[in-house]
């Protein structure tokens, strides 16, 4: 089974007047599924979820809209994510600026990426997510694809296609972090 309730391990500490109690944190491997709109990082959390994994798609009330028509992060809602310990494996996706101050947070970060035809494609297709469908969208999803997209691959440990069939791109992924 790839989850299971992890426990802590606590031991008294006498290094100071006041008696602390220390807790190690499990291995819990933290994976941030990252890319642009139409990489297919919710169907891949789905897929995730029905074989076991915790897997999170951020865009599913871990984040606040913005002004400007963008959303971000919770971040206190994200911190107390990544502290969890309920899991050997946490898939985390998502694609928010506010992201890169929890980046030193998890052990892998992997970029899905999918050529600019089959995103568009995607967007214009996909019921599941009403992004990209107005124009003011679509031509920001196309200046982030520029912009953005190579500030992750930067930040990447590892770059996967999400061209071939969904069961392919989760064993990769499932092959990459264990």
């Amino acid at each position: 089974m790839p989850t299971r309730v992890a426990s802590r391990s606590c031991q008294r500490s006498t290094r100071s007047v006041t008696t602390q109690r220390l807790c190690t944190l499990p291995d819990v491997k933290r994976i941030l599924l990252t890319g642009m709109s139409g990489t297919g990082k919710s169907s891949i959390v789905r897929e995730l979820v029905a074989r076991g994994y915790k897997a999170v798609d951020t865009d599913d009330g871990w984040c606040e809209p913005q002004p400007d028509g963008r959303q971000q992060w919770r971040e206190d809602a994200i911190q107390a994510l990544l502290t969890t310990e309920d899991a050997d494996v946490l898939f985390v996706a998502g694609c928010e600026e506010n992201q890169a101050k929890f980046h030193a947070q998890f052990d892998h970060i992997v970029l899905l990426s999918a050529p600019l035809e089959t995103l568009v494609e995607r967007l214009a297709t996909r019921t599941n997510n009403p992004y990209g469908k107005t124009h003011e969208e679509f031509y920001r999803f196309l200046d982030d694809l520029e912009t953005v997209e190579p500030q992750l691959r930067r930040v990447a440990n590892h770059e996967v296609s999400t061209t071939v069939p969904l069961d392919e791109v989760v064993t990769t992924l499932l092959r990459l972090v264990e």
